[in-house]
């Protein structure tokens, strides 16, 4: 990536996001940390970033509201200019029998996930469509792949994803724009953080190196994907999961 990329990175206050965020901007980007619930943690990793002598600012917006998503663009582009990256990380879990999901359940789900990305991607795909140049980074799960018993709604989002990824970079390719995803397998956050120790053992069985991945390991593909080390991949799902599945 070239000094002064701007980057956009969603639900970058803890896990996955703090550390994409952390990377790109220890790599010369200009980096937008976006929270919604804990800004606080933005707010926090921004300040430690920017003593380091990065550019980095934090957001607060709501990906689910589109007035407050092209808000948090028009600042971003207002400081440093068009988007030039744009991952969309923000998310949240949850643990339900089917049965027991409720309809504002399901739609929370898909609203934070999929219309989210939905919003982010619409606010700057018309910059990236004028300048001919850009790249997209979704990421999903690796449930979105396989499917998760007691979380059929997140998987369902997570899929849609999937799906919004490889159709998009079929509509943006003649623009020379990139949209890829990446499909984390099980990797130590705050979403698994609850989890009982047989629970964690199971997915440690079912990993064939038998650890969790980091947020670092996410990070790192995230920020290749970014990189013109990929200028050739696009529409791709990469699945860092440790072998969970193969």
């Amino acid at each position: 990536m070239k000094r002064d990329t701007v980057v956009l990175v969603t639900g970058a206050s803890r896990g996955i996001g703090r550390e994409t965020a952390r990377q790109f901007a220890l790599a010369g980007c200009r980096v937008g940390i976006q929270a919604l619930n804990r800004y606080d943690l933005a707010e926090q990793l921004a300040g430690e970033l920017s003593q380091a002598g990065c550019q980095v600012l934090a957001l607060q917006a709501d990906v689910r509201d589109r007035s407050q998503v092209d808000a948090m663009v028009a600042r971003l582009c207002q400081s440093w200019g068009p988007v030039d990256v744009l991952v969309n990380n923000a998310g949240i879990a949850q643990q339900k029998l089917f049965t027991d999901i409720s309809e504002q359940d399901w739609d929370l789900m898909f609203a934070v996930h999929v219309k989210g990305t939905f919003h982010c991607c619409q606010a700057v795909i018309p910059d990236m469509v004028r300048r001919q140049a850009g790249k997209i980074i979704n990421v999903s799960s690796i449930w979105g792949l396989t499917g998760a018993s007691c979380e059929v709604h997140y998987a369902a989002a997570k899929a849609a994803v999937i799906g919004l990824t490889k159709s998009l970079a079929k509509e943006l390719g003649p623009s020379h724009i990139q949209v890829n995803c990446v499909a984390p397998g099980v990797i130590e956050t705050d979403m698994i953080a609850g989890l009982d120790e047989p629970g964690r053992n199971e997915l440690l069985v079912q990993t064939p190196l038998g650890v969790m991945g980091s947020p670092a390991d996410i990070a790192h593909t995230i920020c290749f994907l970014a990189s013109d080390k990929a200028a050739f991949i696009t529409g791709q799902v990469i699945s860092p999961n440790g072998g969970f599945l193969i």
